[in-house]
């Protein structure tokens, strides 16, 4: 299936030779999307705190340094952003704290990362103008679903405290586009999995600490296991983000992004244990787990797919033996 854009040709080709603005770009999905721009021949600048605990890695970017603008720091900082604001063509607005427990028990930290840094870097971004942004919001705003698959209409009522600051964070995104002519996108993601996420524990994604386990040697925790998932493979993302920031009729929307096919958690773990041999015993919730758990998820993005034309090109299967065959030879980078 085609991942181009209905206007036609590879997603990202009309960047070339563009200054593109990527906050988190040492993270998971943003060191993928630097990488491929750079590629494409983009002028590419990343801004990242590299905090302690968050999902930067300077592994993500390695033999790449020499060809991206790096800012070690806040995107929140006038100093460090505004140049790059300006000057930039497109901003794709990827930074953010991801750890829901993390979430629940430090709230105010991440407030001040999905909220206050949020609103901050969009002043910015309205004194300076010009850039189409898109932004990274989550599929965790709906909160438990009531109708599956998940149409953009369901009512969003997070169960937790990083779901509520992600929720205001699109929020900021959704009003200055309104009131001050931002072009901006939102990209609700589901689980997205693949090279280059966060494996050292499961403060990104439970796949990641599953396939460092598993890699190990060591035996993964399936909690409930009868869980329907979605899961979209990283250049899949990647794809959907480069056609949205070319695409005029994205300008202003909101939209899920999901995967094929849709599977229980139990299913996932017997894929993996295909893939390494590794071994894992499926147990109950724990307590402050199970209370912000939203039980099945899985994303209607017929409206994305009808606007744009893209479609996920990477089954979970293939997908999950790229990633492992990553981390077989990187695991140290990442843990």
């Amino acid at each position: 299936m085609s991942a181009s854009s209905k206007t036609g040709g590879a997603p990202g080709a009309k960047l070339r030779g563009e200054s593109v603005l990527i906050t988190g770009g040492f993270g998971f999905i943003g060191s993928n999307l630097a990488r491929r721009l750079v590629d494409l021949g983009a002028r590419v600048a990343v801004v990242d705190p590299l905090a302690a605990n968050h999902g930067g890695n300077r592994a993500n970017l390695s033999g790449y340094e020499d060809r991206i603008d790096l800012r070690i720091g806040d995107m929140g900082d006038p100093a460090m952003v505004s140049d790059l604001a300006a000057q930039a063509r497109v901003i794709f607005n990827l930074a953010g704290h991801t750890s829901h427990l993390d979430s629940m028990r430090d709230p105010l930290h991440d407030m001040d990362i999905n909220c206050g840094a949020q609103l901050r870097f969009l002043e910015m971004c309205r004194r300076s103008a010009g850039a189409k942004i898109v932004f990274a919001s989550t599929r965790q705003i709906y909160g438990r679903p009531q109708q599956l698959p998940t149409p953009e209409t369901h009512p969003l009522v997070p169960v937790d405290i990083n779901g509520v600051h992600k929720l205001a964070g699109e929020s900021y995104h959704r009003l200055y586009a309104e009131l001050y002519g931002l072009r901006a996108t939102v990209l609700r993601l589901t689980n997205t999995y693949g090279p280059r996420m966060r494996v050292k524990d499961a403060r990104q994604t439970f796949l990641g600490i599953w396939i460092r386990m598993a890699l190990e040697g060591r035996p993964f925790e399936v909690w409930g296991g009868g869980q329907l998932r979605d899961f979209s493979y990283v250049d899949d993302v990647v794809d959907a983000m480069l056609i949205s920031a070319e695409s005029e009729a994205t300008d202003g929307g909101v939209f899920n992004l999901s995967g094929e096919p849709v599977l229980s958690l139990s299913a996932v773990a017997e894929q993996l244990f295909e893939v390494t041999g590794g071994r894992f015993a499926v147990l109950p919730f724990p307590g402050e787990r199970k209370a912000i758990d939203i039980g099945d998820y899985y994303a209607d993005d017929s409206l994305f797919r009808s606007v744009t034309g893209w479609r996920p090109k990477v089954a979970f299967a293939e997908g999950l033996e790229r990633t492992v065959a990553y981390y077989r030879e990187r695991l140290a980078d990442y843990v």
